[in-house]
């Protein structure tokens, strides 16, 4: 019997780091066809809760935040699209201008969720690439809408929660639960509520975790 493996991807549309994570995660799951299935359910996690509208040039927040230099910050670009080239996802050659408040699409995509598990990973692979490949303004309704139409969701039903608060007090209890939980940096990779992968992480390393865990969970 194929063991099945419940996914919990604890992850920001704003972090690159996450982007890697999940084509990494993919492709593992991909090379593992077969040997188990899985079904990944995204979770919220806001690395800038507090990030104002119009959100803030990225250069000054990395350095306010982090400490980084301009040269420290070109060093970690290269690597980023290094590793993302390695599991076919695209960045920005220039990198992102600015970065925005996510609390929108977190509740976008909570409500996508509630459609269906695989528009919602379709919803957060396209917010993914308007981020970080197209660079685009991820508190701007049209943007998150446009990914919306992309996923196959209903666009007009999308735009009524854009416009109210709906999902923000979900969203909120989902964040406290993973950060109660012990998760403080993302991506955070929970498989089936127990087991923990941290970091966008190489496929090998995902394979052979999901692996062993889908062993444990047979001899269980």
């Amino acid at each position: 019997m194929t063991p099945t493996l419940k996914i919990d991807f604890v992850s920001d549309i704003s972090c690159p780091w996450c982007a890697i994570g999940l084509a990494a995660l993919e492709q593992a799951l991909a090379n593992l066809q077969g040997e188990l299935a899985a079904h990944i359910h995204v979770q919220p996690f806001e690395l800038n809760p507090q990030m104002p509208a119009g959100g803030q040039d990225i250069a000054e927040h990395l350095t306010q935040k982090y400490g980084s230099t301009p040269e420290q910050q070109a060093q970690i670009r290269d690597t980023i699209r290094q590793r993302g080239a390695e599991v076919g996802f695209v960045f920005s050659p220039g990198g992102r201008g600015r970065t925005y408040n996510t609390f929108a699409a977190h509740r976008l995509l909570h409500w996508a969720g509630l459609t269906s598990p695989d528009q919602q990973l379709a919803l957060k692979k396209a917010l993914l690439v308007a981020c970080h490949r197209d660079s685009q303004a991820m508190e701007a309704p049209e943007v998150l809408l446009a990914a919306v139409a992309q996923a196959g969701l209903d666009v007009a039903h999308a735009s009524q929660v854009l416009a109210s608060d709906d999902y923000a007090d979900e969203v909120r209890a989902a964040e406290s639960f993973y950060t109660r939980q012990g998760i403080h940096s993302v991506p955070a990779v929970i498989i089936n509520e127990r087991h923990l992968i941290s970091g966008g992480q190489p496929v090998a390393v995902f394979e052979q975790a999901l692996r062993q865990i889908a062993a444990t969970t047979v001899a269980s």
